[in-house]
C-alpha cells in the first residue's frame, strides 16, 4: 500500500544546492513537489538560466508565482534555498503557516536571525531542520562510530578543509556581503557541524584570517580563509574554508576532515567512499561503499521521515544556531585581528 504523499514546497532556487536537493526529493515516489522563486526574475540576466522557470523546467517541478501561492497549496514541509539573509523571513512565513522547514546552511547570516527562526518555529509547533548533508555520509558515520567507541583514544585536535571552486557561477550573491556571501559563512559551518557531531566539547574562542585574492570584486566578500577554533576541554581545530580552486575546477566538492587522538588518527574524505585510520598497531583503509549524492538523499529522507513520524529532525535549528556562532566569532576576529569569544545563546 503506497503511503499518502508528503507535500514539499521549494522556497527559492537561489542556492547552489537547490537543484541536487530538489532532485533528491523528486526521485521519491512518496513526495509531491511545488516550487516558487519570485526573486529570480529581478536578478542579473545570466542568472535566469540557473533559477526560476528555466531551472524548474529542467527539474520537472511545477512553479507558482510567489510564496503565498506556494503556502496556499498547504505543504507539509518546505525547503528554503534563498540567499542567506532571506532565510529568516521565509522560515518565519512558513512557520506562521504551520509548515515544517528544512533550511539551507548556514541557518542565517547572523545568530540573532537564527535564534529568532528557532523561536518562531518552536512557538508555531513546527520542525526546523538545518541542511547539513555531509553528516549523513556513510563514511563520516563510520568515522563517528570509531570516535564514539573510543578507538582513537582521547581526541586532541582536528584539521578540516572545505575547498573546491567558488559556487557563484550564475549566483553572484555568494560574493555579496549584503546577502550573507563569503567563504567563511559558506564553508565553516559544515566542518563546525561535523566536529560538533564527533566531540562533546563546546567551542569557546576563534581566531581567523581571510583574503580576497581569488575572484576579487570591489566590496565583495572574502574568498579564502583559515579559522582556528579552541574548545573548552583543550581540543583545537583548524578549518580551511577557502574557495581555493579555479573556475575551471571540475568539482565544487573538496571536504576533508582528519581527527587526531591519543591512540589513532582518522581521515574522512567526502568525495570518496572510505575513512582511513592510522595507529601504532596498524594502518588501514575502512571502505564504505556508497553512491555519489547518498548523503543528500539520506538528509532528505530524514526530513520527510520526521514529518511522517511527527518527531524532531536531526540536525535541528539549534545545531544550526550553534555552528553559526563559530562563524560569528570568526567574523569578529576578522574585524579586529584578534581572537574572539564564541557567543552562546
Amino acid at each position: 500500500m503506497n503511503p499518502t504523499p508528503v507535500r514539499i514546497g521549494v522556497m527559492s532556487f537561489a542556492h547552489v544546492h537547490a537543484p541536487a536537493y530538489t532532485m533528491a526529493l523528486r526521485a521519491r515516489p512518496d513526495v509531491e513537489l511545488l516550487a516558487a522563486d519570485p526573486d529570480a526574475e529581478g536578478g542579473p540576466p545570466d542568472e535566469l538560466a540557473t533559477r526560476g522557470a528555466a531551472l524548474a523546467g529542467r527539474l520537472g517541478v511545477r512553479l507558482v508565482s510567489d510564496y503565498d501561492e506556494l503556502l496556499a497549496w498547504r505543504p507539509h514541509g518546505v525547503v528554503v534555498f534563498s540567499e542567506n539573509t532571506r532565510h529568516r523571513a521565509l522560515v518565519e512565513q512558513a512557520a506562521a503557516a504551520g509548515v515544517h522547514v528544512l533550511c539551507e546552511k548556514p541557518l542565517a547570516a547572523t545568530t540573532t536571525d537564527a535564534a529568532a527562526m528557532v523561536a518562531s518555529c518552536a512557538a508555531a509547533g513546527v520542525n526546523l531542520m538545518t541542511a547539513y548533508p555531509v553528516r549523513f555520509h556513510p563514511a563520516f558515520q563510520r568515522m563517528r562510530e570509531h570516535v564514539k567507541a573510543g578507538r582513537l583514544g582521547r581526541l586532541h585536535s582536528a584539521v578540516g578543509a572545505n575547498n573546491g571552486g567558488a559556487p557563484f557561477r550564475g549566483r553572484r550573491w555568494f560574493l555579496d556581503p549584503c546577502f550573507g556571501g563569503g567563504a567563511v559563512l559558506d564553508h565553516v559551518v559544515h566542518l563546525a557541524d561535523l566536529i560538533g557531531n564527533l566531540v562533546d566539547a563546546t567551542p569557546t574562542e576563534v581566531y581567523a584570517q581571510a583574503n580576497h585574492v581569488m575572484y576579487a570584486m570591489d566590496g565583495g566578500a572574502e574568498t579564502a580563509g583559515l579559522v582556528f577554533v579552541s574548545y573548552d576541554d583543550g581540543f583545537v581545530a583548524t578549518i580551511d574554508c577557502s574557495w581555493s580552486e579555479p573556475v575551471s575546477y571540475p568539482s565544487w566538492r573538496g571536504l576533508t576532515l582528519t581527527v587526531y587522538g591519543s591512540e589513532a588518527t582518522m581521515t574522512f574524505d567526502c568525495s570518496r567512499q572510505h575513512v582511513t585510520a592510522y595507529d601504532d598497531r596498524s594502518g588501514r583503509a575502512d571502505w564504505v561503499e556508497c553512491a555519489p549524492g547518498i548523503d543528500e538523499a539520506l538528509m532528505v529522507d530524514e526530513f520527510v521521515r520526521s514529518i511522517r513520524e511527527a518527531r524532531p529532525p536531526r540536525p535541528d535549528g539549534v545545531v544550526g544556531l550553534r555552528t553559526l556562532a563559530v562563524v560569528e566569532a570568526a567574523q569578529a576576529s576578522l574585524a579586529t585581528g584578534l581572537p574572539a569569544p564564541v557567543p552562546h545563546r
